[in-house]
């Protein structure tokens, strides 16, 4: 049976629930497990931050959640209903209910299409409302994302990075999905406009209820969003908590060291030598723990055994043998 991984138990039934999902691509060189028996749950409203290098796996997990890439075991249920070896001419209900923003927003967009196209594509292919409902959504959309009512006739190369990022988030709202993925969707734009469209993402989700899995890189947006933090080292996730709990007391040497990286404002020096090496090869991953070949702290069971996600704390889990040391 599936156990809300992480969830308070004074939290609600999760929207979102992941089991043990795993995914691999079959390539020239070989078999890449790309991500590696991966649970987690989030709850209605909630965020969920996922962090973690480039090439961990976040944006591959990301697009199975959605169904973009097909799993290749474990569970994915979405508001109850089992998603994940829905065939895709039945996936349309629960596509409705979940929805993505991509990093580029200028990649994901059609530039032949006029944004009001753009926003109502997901209306009229869920047959939702008549051609003058949608077109009201569709106001309403601008309106809620902050961009100007003629904003519809126009098409998105006549946008800032940031305007067509909010177009993304609008055309990801329209079905009012229960759960929206964002992958790293401030990643590509100025420091003044991240933090706008941070603003109005945490604004969206205060009034309409949706839950967030939000998937990044940079620990400093991600604290700033998030409730509860993953991280994600090869394919699997080595650390689940709180977002107080994980920035104030990492239980595993891979997120201490990404806290260590982050750069001081005060002019300090960084708290540890920066982190070593680089992530291991997917086609060949080593053996017990993956971390171990750059972890300062490593032992000799590190190096044969790998280590469970097990509880070290209420709401935080940690897969690391010395966890609980």
């Amino acid at each position: 049976m599936f156990q809300s991984i992480g969830l308070n138990r004074s939290q609600p039934d999760p929207v979102l629930q992941v089991e043990d999902l795993s995914i691999r691509f079959q390539t020239g060189r070989g078999t890449v497990q790309a991500v590696s028996g991966v649970s987690l749950a989030i709850a209605p409203g909630e965020t969920l931050g996922l962090v973690g290098e480039s090439g961990c796996g976040k944006s591959t997990l990301g697009r199975a959640i959605v169904r973009l890439i097909e799993p290749a075991g474990g569970r994915i249920h979405l508001a109850g209903q089992d998603i994940t070896h829905v065939p895709r001419h039945r996936l349309r209900t629960a596509r409705r209910k979940v929805q993505m923003v991509f990093q580029d927003p200028f990649a994901s967009l059609d530039p032949r299409w006029t944004v009001g196209e753009l926003i109502a594509e997901p209306l009229h292919i869920h047959a939702v409302g008549t051609r003058e409902e949608r077109r009201a959504r569709v106001r309403e959309l601008l309106h809620k994302v902050g961009l100007p009512q003629d904003a519809a006739e126009r098409t998105p190369h006549q946008f800032s990075g940031g305007q067509r990022q909010r177009i993304g988030i609008a055309r990801a709202l329209a079905l009012d999905p229960e759960v929206v993925v964002l992958d790293e969707p401030v990643s590509a734009l100025d420091l003044s406009v991240q933090a706008q469209i941070l603003n109005l993402l945490s604004d969206l989700q205060q009034a309409l209820g949706v839950a967030f899995l939000f998937i990044s890189h940079d620990l400093s947006v991600v604290e700033y969003v998030s409730d509860r933090v993953a991280v994600m080292y090869l394919g699997r996730i080595v650390e689940l908590a709180d977002r107080e709990t994980l920035f104030r007391a990492p239980a595993h040497p891979y997120t201490r060291a990404l806290l260590d990286a982050v750069p001081r404002t005060d002019g300090g020096p960084h708290r540890a030598a920066p982190l070593a090496g680089d992530l291991p090869s997917p086609y060949a991953p080593p053996p017990g723990c993956a971390f171990h070949t750059r972890c300062p702290m490593a032992v000799a069971a590190c190096r044969t055994d790998r280590p469970q996600l097990r509880a070290v704390g209420p709401g935080h889990s940690a897969a690391c043998h010395l966890a609980m040391e």
